[in-house]
């Protein structure tokens, strides 16, 4: 265990206290730093952040490379002593089963990515993966993707993490970080021996799907959340009773057809056809009934990217996406008025609200699983690595996109790892050619191919290594994980994140 000594007149003991006092709180033992990430009624805000526009926000983040260094040369010192007995918490459904011996080699269905805001403005993401706890509700992850070293220790803003995250998608749903646990040692003193973080989120967030639930003109125009209209053909009948309603009768119209007879409004047995037009000449058209006064109300449809760059009509397009991610098309209608011929249809439309479409998709560890956790175990021992790698390599290579999940297989090294570059001395390093974007990633040990399980005995750190200096990453570190890292993931892994407003 390393610690940090001070000197008199306590400068830094006075930014020691600043950092920790922002970031949250230490425990009594001097281990464990605790700080809230996303209060409980700001958590749709979050949601709706990284939602709207089709996830635009989600495909918009890019690598995190937050004082990432080069290491060029690796020195390595004794082995580690591990500081009380080796542990481990077994994964999410194998609390009592005994293992599988398997050849295939399967992703696990706990990996995704963590998004976040950097203090810059920007945003960014890391891997992360889900992980036992008493609630299901604990993602791991590194610690510099959630706090904000070098920044009195603020947490990032507007953490989530997407499990099975793929081009905007979220198919798991989105999971709100409330609470981030790391070592105060990283909290305060960007330790990076103590690189990890462990987040209770809340439970996941979808969208899509609900409920059509049929309403009036009036009250499809009052509301604020998702709609939709339709038109439906109908009897002549039905529209001639429709159009006796003064309720209704703006939703009943006809379609000409070639054998129609184009007559006044005041011609005996004449019906009325709604026109798209442009908004200045339905502001133009009288009120009443008229050849070329205004059909009823203007009518906003919800539409989506696609559909609204598609859009060529009258209509009058917004000129950006609402709170739930739809553009809208705002169209106009005046009135044309006939005799039916042989060939006219009549149609009505019918309104509707979307409801259930934001769905509480439940626990994080129900949806996916967690991996188990172990701590003080003996290195030189095989770990299966998965992550998101996605920038590209010192000498200008890009390999990964950042878009599906790689992984990385082999022994870890037996001695401490001293990386100068960020001032650590206890690092555990594994061979891997992968790039940024794969920090936070899990080292998992004992994994099985079959169950997509294993035990999570390390997390990627900042930096990458080029070892051979051929100006390709083939390295990647870890903290080591000892009773301290357990101390802290006990603590997160206790909690729980109790329900969204």
């Amino acid at each position: 265990m390393k610690r940090i000594l001070l000197p008199a007149g306590g400068a830094i003991l006075a930014t020691g206290l600043l950092a920790a006092g922002l970031a949250g709180t230490a425990s009594a033992s001097g281990v464990v730093d605790d700080a809230p990430l996303t209060p409980n009624n700001k958590v749709a805000e979050t949601v709706d952040f990284w939602f709207k526009a089709n996830g635009a926000a989600l495909r918009a983040a890019s690598v995190y490379r937050y004082d990432y260094k080069e290491v060029n040369k690796l020195v390595q010192k004794g082995g580690y002593t591990p500081d009380t007995k080796p542990g481990s918490t077994a994964p999410i459904g194998e609390e009592k089963k005994a293992a599988v011996k398997v050849q295939n080699v399967n992703l696990p269905k706990t990996i995704g990515k963590v998004f976040f805001e950097g203090r810059d403005g920007k945003l960014y993401w890391c891997s992360a993966t889900s992980i036992q706890s008493t609630y299901h509700n604990l993602v791991a992850t590194a610690g510099h993707c959630v706090y904000q070293t070098g920044a009195n220790g603020h947490v990032l803003d507007k953490w989530v993490f997407v499990p099975g995250y793929y081009q905007g998608k979220a198919p798991w749903g989105i999971y709100v970080g409330k609470q981030a646990f790391t070592h105060y040692d990283f909290a305060t003193y960007e330790d990076y021996d103590k690189d990890y973080a462990f987040v209770t989120v809340y439970n996941g967030i979808t969208l899509g799907g609900g409920d059509a639930k049929k309403v009036t003109k009036a009250e499809y125009d009052a509301a604020e959340g998702l709609k939709e209209y339709k038109d439906v053909e109908i009897s002549k009948d039905e529209f001639l009773k429709g159009k006796l309603d003064p309720t209704s009768t703006d939703s009943y119209w006809v379609e000409r057809g070639k054998h129609g007879k184009k007559v006044g409004p005041d011609y005996p047995g004449a019906v009325v056809e709604k026109v798209e037009t442009t908004k200045d000449k339905w502001i133009r058209g009288g009120i009443g009934k008229g050849e070329g006064f205004k059909f009823g109300e203007p009518v906003v449809e919800q539409v989506s990217a696609h559909e609204w760059a598609r859009y060529k009509g009258p209509g009058e397009k917004s000129e950006k996406a609402d709170r739930f991610g739809n553009y809208t098309i705002t169209h106009y209608f005046i009135q044309s008025w006939s005799v039916p011929g042989t060939d006219t249809k009549f149609f009505k439309t019918e309104f509707y609200l979307i409801q259930n479409f934001v769905k509480d998709a439940g626990r994080l560890g129900d949806n996916v699983g967690g991996q188990g956790f172990a701590w003080n175990q003996p290195t030189g021992k095989y770990v299966r690595t998965f992550g998101y790698p996605g920038g590209e390599h010192p000498d200008g290579n890009k390999p990964y996109t950042g878009v599906t999940p790689k992984w990385c297989y082999g022994k870890t090294s037996t001695k401490r790892t001293v990386v100068a570059a960020i001032k650590a001395e206890e690092l555990v390093s594994l061979k891997c050619a992968v790039t940024p974007g794969y920090n936070g990633s899990p080292w998992l040990l004992k994994y099985s191919n079959a169950k997509r399980l294993g035990y999570v005995n390390g997390v990627t750190t900042a930096v990458f290594g080029d070892v051979d200096g051929n100006n390709r990453y083939d390295t990647i570190f870890s903290s080591y994980f000892d009773g301290e890292t357990a101390s802290v993931y006990k603590a997160a892994a206790a909690l729980w994140s109790g329900k969204m407003s």
